[in-house]
């Protein structure tokens, strides 16, 4: 397998979080999102979408984080990244898809730079945009984890799923931009907890082979 992916994107850390605890193997090709002259040859040549990661596989190319990761998790179902039962595999995949479709694409690269280069806005209000939306993204997790009752050491009891491949890179993402995660217990001692593993070790930005 190849993954395209970019050191800080988020939704490419997803991924390489989602393959190291599934034990897989993939090569990864850097797009470096900051260079104007890598989206046009990768648009070209693989992802008409130019969006980071996308998935080369022997069954075919898949693009879209949590797509590749149901991917995954339906062709090498062991070790498991959604849990058994019909209520839990939901309350699993709500909880990923409020950072992937509710956080994430409010503080999205394109987004930012829309309202720089568009809108004309200063960084300085640019970074309270994020700020805002993160924070009042993790306050809806937050709430949600609590009245559910299922989190344990992960956002669904003991073992790690999809929903916490989505929540390490925001949280890294939270940190960089020096959003207040303090009233958020229940995500940092979560996040903790991954961090304290080799799958999510490996996936960190800072040891990717295109990171600066």
């Amino acid at each position: 397998m190849k993954l395209y992916s970019y050191f800080r994107s988020s939704a490419a850390y997803r991924v390489r979080i989602a393959l190291n605890l599934k034990g897989l193997a993939a090569e990864q090709e850097a797009v470096h999102l900051l260079r104007k002259e890598a989206l046009p040859a990768y648009r070209a040549e693989h992802n008409p979408q130019g969006l980071i990661p996308a998935l080369d596989s022997d069954d075919g190319f898949f693009v879209q984080s949590i797509a590749i990761m149901e991917y995954l998790e339906e062709r090498y179902p062991d070790p498991p990244l959604l849990p058994q039962g019909f209520a839990p595999r939901v309350y699993v995949r709500a909880a990923a898809q409020l950072i992937a479709c509710d956080i994430h694409p409010l503080a999205n690269l394109r987004v930012l730079r829309y309202l720089k280069r568009e809108m004309g806005h200063e960084q300085e209000a640019i970074d309270g945009w994020y700020r805002h939306w993160v924070e009042d993204g993790f306050t809806r997790l937050e709430a949600y984890l609590s009245a559910e009752g299922r989190s344990g050491r992960y956002i669904y009891g003991d073992s790690p799923t999809i929903a916490d491949c989505c929540l390490v890179p925001q949280m890294f993402n939270a940190r960089r931009l020096n959003c207040d995660i303090a009233a958020f217990p229940t995500l940092v001692a979560i996040d903790a907890n991954c961090a304290a593993l080799d799958a999510f070790q490996r996936a960190h930005p800072s040891v990717q082979p295109d990171a600066e």
